[in-house]
């Protein structure tokens, strides 16, 4: 696992990230499409890199828009984890929502030694996804099951479970006060934390165009950071409508 600190980039190349040149380091082939789909997902990250290139080439360069990374420092990882979700919870402690049926898991882990400290093994049906942390409770989604679960910060126990409004589960953030969750479209939910209802979504937007297959979130200073499933980019979205702010861009990191 690497973090960054984000460095503005004078002049522009692309990084991979997820669709569009800014996602997570590349895991195994997901199962979550079929080879059409994946068709479409890498169609999409070669538009990204056209996208990119041509604005290279205009007359006046959004150059505050681009950003790359500088990596600043590494941390051991366990390799086997098929990481969904990450949450920094401070105190050098990480909490973690992998996937892959089967194997799916919320885990505390020890940020300097990626030791694992505490597992909530998910039950064999069951594909994690998004999980982010809010008052003491880690909420987490489910990929094609439309499910969510509650856990305890402290122990991992299950507090309840609940049934999410997005079309598959598969980013989740918040900014203390709403959730925001992803579904592997362009839609961006806004989801009330107490009731779990979906009370909002905007169709994340850069330049008039529809940025697709969202993957895993973060907030960040009043931004929401989306990775792009299938590339090295990370969009940088308004939280007020969905506009893309600009783009961080990870190829670096390869």
């Amino acid at each position: 696992m690497t973090f960054g600190s984000l460095k503005k980039k004078s002049k522009r190349s692309p990084t991979s990230s997820s669709s569009q040149n800014f996602p997570k380091t590349s895991p195994p082939p997901h199962p979550r499409f079929s080879r059409r789909r994946l068709a479409v997902a890498f169609f999409v990250a070669s538009l990204c890199v056209v996208v990119v290139v041509r604005f290279a080439f205009e007359r006046v360069p959004p150059s505050s828009e681009i950003y790359t990374i500088e990596v600043v420092n590494e941390f051991p990882h366990d390799p086997t984890a098929f990481t969904q979700g990450l949450v920094y919870a401070g105190n050098d402690t990480l909490f973690e929502s992998t996937g892959l049926y089967g194997q799916s898991s919320v885990r505390q882990v020890h940020l300097q030694t990626g030791k694992v400290i505490l597992q909530h093994k998910m039950d064999d049906s069951k594909f994690g996804e998004g999980l982010t942390l809010l008052d003491g409770r880690l909420i987490q989604v489910t990929w094609l099951e439309r499910i969510g679960f509650i856990y305890d910060q402290y122990n991992l126990s299950k507090l309840k479970s609940f049934t999410h409004q997005m079309q598959d589960g598969w980013g989740l953030a918040t900014d203390g006060k709403v959730l925001y969750g992803s579904d592997g479209t362009s839609t961006l939910y806004q989801i009330d934390p107490m009731t779990l209802k979906v009370v909002g979504k905007d169709v994340v937007r850069y330049k008039d165009h529809e940025v697709s297959f969202l993957n895993e979130l973060e907030y960040v200073n009043g931004e929401v950071l989306a990775n792009v499933w299938q590339t090295d980019c990370i969009a940088r979205i308004s939280q007020k409508d969905g506009m893309v702010l600009g783009w961080i861009l990870l190829h670096e990191l390869r």
